[in-house]
C-alpha cells in the first residue's frame, strides 16, 4: 500500500498510466460503464419509474440497469484531470473520470446497488451524506466498515427512503480525499413524477482548491486561504451557464463541501427556499430572499420563476470568491505611486506591470501569466471583460428558448433603451454627508474634546 507521505507521486503515476480503461471497468462484477464526462442534457429514464431528470452543471448523471428489482450503479474512484477553467487544470481525484463525480438519480423506494471499485493509492470509503440507511452503509472508514483497499470493490446497498437532494463523500482520510476533489450529488426524486415538479432542475456542489499557478496539484492541508473556489469543481466563465426559457420554474440544488458557508445571490429575481438537508419545506412555510447562505456541508434548494429576460449572475457574495487564483499576501497599494519602482524594474522583468495604485480592475490588462493558472477575472461579456471569476455562472433567460433546450442562446439582447449609458450634459448635484468636512477642500481637521467629558 502506498503510504500518506508519497501518495502524490503515486497518483501522478496513476492518472498518467490511465487507470480504469473501458475494458478493465467491463470486467469489474456488475459494472455499468459510464459513456464519458462531457457535459450532456438530462438523461431519458430507461428502465424503472419515471422521474424527473436534473441537469448537472459541467458534468453527467451517472447511467444504471436494473437487476431483478434493484437499481444498479458503479462508481470507480480515481484519479482525474479537470479543466478548471480553459486554460487550467488540475491533478485532482474523482469518481468515474470526473470531479466531481456523476450526479445519482434514483426514485424515492428504490432499492439501490451501487459497486465502488478503489482506484486510489489508499484506502477509501463512500458516505451517502444524507440518507438513512442501516448502519453497516453509511461508510465511515473503521466504525462502520473496513476500508476499501486499492484495487478492490466494495457494495453498498439499501433503499432510497426520502425525496430530496444528497451527497456522497468519503469518510476516510477525508481531508486528504475530500480536498483533491472527491464528492459527488445524490437526487432521490419523488414516487410521483407530478410531485415537486419544476421546469429546470439544476445540481450543483459547490467546493474550494488551493493550487499555487504552475503547479496541478491542491495543496491537502490549507484550511482557510483557499485561490479557486469552485462550481462543480470549474470557475467561471468555465461554469456552464443555466439557460431557460422565459416564465420556467428554475430550481437550482446546491450542495457546500467546502471548509466555509457560501452566500449565493441571484441578480434580477427572487427566489424560496423550497428545500433543505431534511426534506422539503411545505409552500406555505417558504420564504422569499435574494441571497441564501449555505452552511458547510449542507444542502439547498432554491427555487424562482425566470420571468426577467436577460443575463443574470448568480454567484457567492463573499467578493474575494468571485475571483480566481488569489494571492492572500498581497498589500494594499491603492494610492502609492510606484511609477520609478515600476521603470527600474522593467529594465530587468520587460513584462512587469504596477498593479493595485487605482485598485484592483483588471480591464484592459494583457499580463502574461505562469503555466497552468487562471487571472482573477476573465471572461469576455457583450460590453467588454467580465470582472468577475470562481464561484459565479449566469442564468440566461429567453423568451423564445424552446422548453427542454439546454442550449446556450448566446449573449442577450437588450431592447432599446434599457442599457445604463454615460451622460455628457450637466449632472444634477450631488448631495454630501451632513458635516463631512474631510470631503471639503482646504478644510483642516483638528481632534475636538466631546463637551462635558473628562477624558485621562
Amino acid at each position: 500500500m502506498v503510504s500518506r507521505r508519497n501518495f502524490f507521486a503515486g497518483a501522478a503515476a496513476m492518472v498518467g498510466a490511465g487507470l480504469v480503461s473501458r475494458v478493465g471497468a467491463a470486467s469489474l462484477p456488475e459494472a455499468v460503464v459510464a459513456t464519458g464526462p462531457g457535459t450532456q442534457a438530462p438523461l431519458a429514464p430507461n428502465t424503472g419509474r419515471p422521474y424527473n431528470p436534473v441537469v448537472t452543471l459541467n458534468g453527467w448523471s451517472l447511467p444504471w440497469r436494473m437487476n431483478r428489482g434493484v437499481k444498479e450503479f458503479h462508481l470507480v474512484a480515481e484519479p482525474v484531470v479537470r479543466e478548471i477553467a480553459p486554460g487550467m487544470k488540475a491533478n485532482l481525484w474523482g469518481y468515474n473520470g470526473q470531479s466531481p463525480g456523476p450526479t445519482i438519480e434514483v426514485v424515492e423506494g428504490d432499492q439501490v446497488r451501487i459497486f465502488v471499485t478503489n482506484r486510489l493509492p489508499e484506502n477509501t470509503s463512500i458516505h451517502w451524506h444524507g440518507q438513512r440507511l442501516p448502519n453497516g452503509m453509511d461508510g465511515v472508514t473503521g466504525l462502520t466498515q473496513p476500508g476499501i483497499p486499492p484495487g478492490k470493490t466494495f457494495v453498498y446497498e439499501f433503499v432510497a427512503k426520502r425525496a430530496g437532494t444528497f451527497m456522497y463523500h468519503p469518510h476516510g482520510d477525508e481531508m486528504v480525499q475530500m480536498a483533491m476533489g472527491m464528492m459527488g450529488s445524490w437526487v432521490t426524486h419523488p414516487k410521483n413524477p407530478d410531485v415537486m415538479r419544476v421546469d429546470r432542475d439544476f445540481v450543483l456542489l459547490l467546493a474550494a482548491y488551493d493550487i499555487e499557478p504552475g503547479s496541478f496539484v491542491p495543496k491537502v492541508n490549507t484550511m482557510l486561504d483557499f485561490n479557486l473556489w469552485t462550481m462543480n469543481s470549474r470557475v467561471f466563465p468555465g461554469v456552464d451557464s443555466m439557460n431557460v426559457r422565459q416564465g420556467d420554474k428554475v430550481r437550482m440544488r446546491i450542495g457546500n463541501l467546502t471548509m466555509t458557508n457560501h452566500p449565493m445571490h441571484i441578480h434580477g429575481h427572487e427566489f424560496v427556499v423550497a428545500g433543505t438537508d431534511g426534506g422539503w419545506i411545505r409552500p406555505e412555510a417558504r420564504w422569499p430572499e435574494v441571497v441564501a447562505d449555505i452552511g458547510v456541508g449542507q444542502m439547498r434548494a432554491l427555487e424562482f420563476v425566470a420571468d426577467e429576460p436577460g443575463d443574470w449572475a448568480f454567484h457567492c457574495h463573499k467578493s474575494h470568491h468571485t475571483m480566481n487564483a488569489m494571492g492572500h499576501n498581497v498589500p494594499t497599494m491603492i494610492g502609492v505611486s510606484q511609477q520609478g519602482i515600476a521603470e527600474k524594474i522593467n529594465k530587468l522583468i520587460p513584462d512587469y506591470m504596477a498593479m493595485g495604485e487605482k485598485g484592483g480592475s483588471m480591464g484592459g490588462m494583457e499580463m502574461p501569466l505562469p503555466e497552468n493558472t487562471l487571472p482573477m477575472m476573465s471572461g469576455d461579456g457583450p460590453f467588454g471583460g467580465i470582472e468577475m471569476g470562481g464561484m459565479m455562472t449566469l442564468i440566461k433567460v429567453r423568451r423564445d428558448q424552446k422548453p427542454g433546450d439546454y442550449s446556450d442562446p448566446g449573449w442577450y439582447r437588450h431592447p432599446k433603451g434599457t442599457v445604463a449609458y454615460e451622460w455628457t450634459g450637466e449632472a444634477p448635484a450631488a448631495s454630501k454627508a451632513p458635516g463631512d468636512d474631510a470631503a471639503k477642500p482646504g478644510v483642516e481637521l483638528k481632534a475636538r474634546r466631546p463637551q462635558g467629558h473628562d477624558h485621562h
